[in-house]
Formats: C-alpha cells, sequence, structure tokens
C-alpha cells in the first residue's frame, strides 16, 4: 500500500483526530513520532470486525489474550526514547506490529520480538502489504533480547515483567534509552525509563503508571 492510498482510505480524518485530541492535548509534542501517528492506519492493525473502533482512546484486544495499547501510549512511549532518526531499536512484544510500525517511520531499523509464533505471521504481513522493509522479524523469548544484533540505541517493551531484564540492559548502547512497564502484575506497574550513559553508567526514571499484559519468559514471568 503507497502513502496516497493511505492516506485514501477513508480513516485519515480518524488519525488527525487521534493526535490532535488524544496525543497533542496530552502533552506529545515531537513532531517525528506525531507524523509516525498521522500516517501508520491503525485500523490495518486491529481485527477487521473492530476497525470501526481503531481510532477510539484506549486499548483493542487482538486475540491470543494481547492487546493493541491505547494510541497515547504508543505515542508516549515512542517520544520517551528520542529518537533523532536512522537509529537501530529493539521492541519486545510485537503484537499486532503497530508500536513497530510506528517506530519503523522514525528509526532507521526495527527489529521485533514476539513469542506466539500466530500473532508474529500476521504482523509480518502487514508490515509486506504497507512496505515496511526496515522491520526485522523473530519468535523467541524477549526477554533475551536480540543478542546478536545488538547494541540497541533504543529499546522498548510492550509488556510488564517484574523487573528489567538483564539481557536488555546489556545490549543497550552507550547514550541509549529503555522504555519498559515494571510492576507486580497486568492490573498496575510503572513505565519505566532507563539510560545508558557514556560512561557505561545507568540511569533511571518513574515515567507514568501503566497497565500491560505479562512478559513472559526466561528473565520475566512465567507462563500460567
Amino acid at each position: 500500500m503507497t502513502d496516497s492510498q493511505i492516506n485514501e482510505d477513508g480513516y485519515i480524518n480518524e488519525r488527525l483526530n487521534m493526535v490532535r485530541d488524544q496525543i497533542q492535548r496530552r502533552g506529545v509534542r515531537d513532531p517525528k513520532v506525531l507524523e509516525a501517528m498521522r500516517t501508520v492506519p491503525r485500523h490495518l492493525f486491529v481485527p477487521k470486525t473492530m476497525r470501526y473502533e481503531a481510532y477510539d482512546d484506549r486499548p483493542l484486544p487482538i486475540g491470543q489474550g494481547q492487546t493493541i495499547s491505547q494510541p497515547y501510549i504508543v505515542a508516549y512511549m515512542t517520544e520517551a526514547l528520542e529518537l533523532k532518526g536512522g537509529e537501530k531499536v529493539l521492541e519486545i512484544g510485537t503484537g499486532s506490529g503497530y508500536q513497530a510500525a510506528v517506530l519503523s517511520r522514525i528509526a532507521g531499523e526495527v527489529y521485533t520480538i514476539e513469542r506466539i509464533p500466530e500473532l508474529m505471521e500476521e504482523a509480518r504481513r502487514r508490515f509486506a502489504e504497507l512496505g515496511y522493509t526496515n522491520i526485522h522479524c523473530h519468535v523467541g523469548d524477549g526477554t533475551r533480547g536480540w543478542d546478536s544484533e545488538a547494541p540497541f540505541q533504543g529499546i522498548i517493551a510492550t509488556a510488564g515483567g517484574p523487573r528489567i531484564p538483564q539481557p536488555l540492559t546489556e545490549q543497550l548502547a552507550l547514550g541509549g534509552i529503555l522504555v519498559m512497564p515494571v510492576g507486580g502484575d497486568e492490573y498496575g506497574q510503572m513505565l519505566i525509563r532507563v539510560i545508558r550513559e557514556p560512561s557505561g553508567d545507568f540511569r533511571q526514571e518513574n515515567l507514568m503508571g501503566v497497565a500491560f499484559v505479562r512478559l513472559i519468559g526466561q528473565h520475566g514471568w512465567e507462563e500460567s
């Protein structure tokens, strides 16, 4: 699908309203993030039966017990990475592929990991249809990161874990930023930002309270 086709898809006004009312008015200012949110057709990343809800101000179920995040949270977490453009970014938890798609409109290369093969298959199909060729997919345990492609200037996790997995901090480049929800359960976590200083030291910031599905894996929660 070309950019002109995307902009003529009948949802452009919904996207523009979403960015203005849900994202800009809540304080997201990075023009690169705003443009990515205006460009990526969110309705193609939700089940067909829910497309009329795609631009609502809330998360939506995508199957397999997973969700696509609220648009504002996608924009907020993307802005928190402070991408300048052209970076190498790792995403943990592909889900529908929407967050990776937004990142791909800013970063140079996006590496995304999903543990559920069926979700990754759908996400790959969407990326191919949209011509998002700078997204690289892997099915596996996201808590272990993607060591062969490290280091990453940005790392983002779209599921909440009991702690930040050590492999992810090890794979973060000097000067890089990691954003991840951390906390006791899926009903409430703290969104954490970790900045790796040029010296190699880590600085941690608490950003906001969030609610994400659980991060399952060797360095996350056990699958129940």
